[in-house]
């Protein structure tokens, strides 16, 4: 399934992803990245806080599809991913990219899971579809786990060459030397995963919290968040 991988994990992938920093353009604002080594910094946290906790939710959806009726499973754990992103705005972050994600899934695997997804006016948080359309697109556990744990550092790492006009090369290179670190990450996130949704992992970076409410009071910014 290298190649379902493959796909869902291409930036160009038409879920909106481009159009975020995951709190980078406010970082930078605040001067906290200014350049490659604050960068690395950034991600490093980025990959242990947002990154294993949206991985492990992603697996925990996945394997909710697996098991069948997966409805009850994803309805808990949207109140527990919920309860995990204390800003207000970065809730709504993550339900308006479920809702691109979701859009991208339905035409992709228009047989898919996506109808046990919890009904929410504002739509669903993006790891539990993620986690689905993995399921839909054949993936297993350790593959989504990885794909969303890239995710975590690419966003950002992509806004960085804009926001900072770094040298492409090597912001390139420095996810090269971070994918060590991608991997362990996505096999804590898979192993996290067997556990009730109450025990998933609870990651926090309060400054990110704070900066995302900051962000959403901008206005003119260059990412939606």
């Amino acid at each position: 399934m290298t190649s379902m991988l493959l796909l869902l994990a291409d930036g160009r992938f038409p879920a909106g992803a481009h159009a975020h920093s995951a709190g980078l353009e406010a970082a930078v604002a605040a001067g906290l990245v200014t350049d490659l080594a604050s960068l690395r910094g950034f991600l490093v946290g980025r990959l242990a806080t947002g990154g294993l906790v949206a991985a492990a939710f992603a697996v925990a959806a996945h394997r909710a599809a697996a098991a069948g009726d997966p409805g009850p499973a994803l309805a808990r754990l949207d109140v527990e991913l919920d309860a995990r992103t204390a800003a207000p705005a970065l809730r709504a972050v993550s339900r308006r990219q479920g809702r691109a994600l979701l859009r991208a899934g339905r035409a992709l695997w228009p047989g898919g899971p996506f109808a046990a997804l919890p009904a929410d006016p504002t739509g669903p948080h993006q790891p539990l579809v993620l986690g689905l359309v993995g399921a839909a697109a054949g993936l297993d556990p350790a593959e989504l786990a990885t794909a969303a744990a890239y995710g975590s550092v690419t966003g950002p790492a992509s806004a960085a060459v804009r926001l900072l006009g770094l040298d492409p090369y090597r912001v390139h290179g420095l996810l090269a030397d971070l994918t060590a670190d991608v991997d362990a990450t996505a096999a804590r996130a898979a192993a996290a995963a067997d556990g009730p949704p109450e025990w998933l992992p609870d990651g926090a970076a309060p400054l990110t919290d704070i900066h995302a409410e900051v962000h959403t009071t901008w206005e003119v910014r260059l990412f939606a968040s």
